[in-house]
């Protein structure tokens, strides 16, 4: 898909970004850029998991609701949810009420602290799929986002379809998706070749 011209600030932007200041600024400052922090991380892949049959966007306006439901997306704190928070948070009008995926998030934040005592980290497990750089996808999932699924699947992972990895590999900066013609796309590559990958 072509990048978009049509900003007020004469910035051209890979065309899934609206004239939104939210959208923008998730695309100018976090989309794409690399990321090691297991806190982030963590956060990241369960809101590609609650963006499953939904628009980003909704996720993005609600994503300060899932911040103040999950404890910042603490691993150690969400481990503690029982019953009563799932009903809790069924409730919860800041976040998508959707039983299912709040006990996925519930779930994998008992699978991030296995893997992260297996691992040292949730990043060096993530970042060892990374894979070549390679042309734009489009969103399709790449051999090495399916291989990760599938990996994170076998650990007892929920909502982790290739799909949803591979946009969750984008976010984190795995891959620079980024049009070519978008202005942020030579930034996301000097990070990436500045980025120091965690230890395997």
């Amino acid at each position: 898909m072509p990048a978009r011209h049509d900003f007020p600030d004469g910035k051209t932007r890979c065309s899934w970004v609206d004239h939104s200041a939210i959208y923008c600024a998730y695309h100018d400052q976090e989309w794409g850029r690399p990321s090691a922090d297991d806190r982030h991380l963590f956060e990241q892949i369960c809101l590609e998991g609650m963006q499953s049959g939904l628009s980003w966007r909704t996720i993005l306006n609600k994503r300060e609701g899932y911040r103040q439901a999950f404890a910042g997306f603490d691993i150690d704190k969400i481990v503690h949810f029982g019953p009563q928070d799932v009903e809790r948070l069924v409730q919860d009008a800041g976040i998508v009420r959707h039983r299912g995926k709040i006990e996925a998030i519930i779930n994998n934040a008992a699978r991030a602290r296995e893997m992260r005592e297996r691992e040292g980290s949730l990043a060096a497990f993530f970042w060892r799929f990374e894979g070549p750089d390679r042309p734009l996808t489009d969103g399709a999932p790449t051999p090495e986002a399916i291989a990760l699924s599938k990996a994170l699947k076998k650990l007892g992972w929920s909502f982790v379809g290739p799909t949803t990895v591979y946009a969750f590999m984008q976010s984190i900066g795995m891959v620079n998706d980024h049009h070519a013609d978008c202005y942020a796309q030579s930034q996301c590559a000097q990070a990436r070749r500045q980025f120091q990958r965690p230890a395997a």
